[in-house]
């Protein structure tokens, strides 16, 4: 069985550019994906209205989720969304939500990405109009 050099090269071009499509898109959705995922979790979004709710707002690192301890009050978890202004708070079981969904969020990326590659792979094994050996 002879084996064809220049479509294989082929397809791992395409695999390669297809991967890097994909990790800037997973980078270009950024923290809009991860606002959706806290809001599903059931993190509440808020506005920073006092000096002291903005001192503390202007104090968190962006884009990622901060655990803090408020005295009396018990643990919170805060997410700052610095272009939108936004706090999402939520407390131990919404963070625990939140991890599930972005794991599952993940596989379910992890999947999409191996049936793509499986489909790419198909096209360029098989060809567009079946296998290249009745057209060519």
């Amino acid at each position: 069985m002879k084996t064809n050099t220049p479509h294989l090269t082929i397809l791992f071009i395409f695999a390669a550019a297809a991967a890097t499509l994909f990790v800037a898109g997973c980078a270009e959705m950024g923290s809009g994906n991860t606002t959706s995922l806290l809001t599903a979790a059931g993190f509440r979004a808020r506005t920073p209205q006092t000096p002291t709710q903005q001192q503390i707002y202007a104090a968190l690192p962006p884009y990622q989720v901060e655990r803090a301890t408020v005295p009396g009050k018990g643990v919170f978890y805060v997410y700052k969304d610095e272009k939108a202004g936004l706090a999402y708070v939520g407390r131990e079981q919404e963070y625990q939500r939140y991890k599930q969904l972005a794991v599952q969020q993940q596989i379910a990326q992890n999947y999409y990405m191996a049936a793509e590659m499986d489909r790419a792979a198909a096209w360029g094994w098989y060809g567009a109009w079946g296998p290249r050996g009745m057209w060519w």
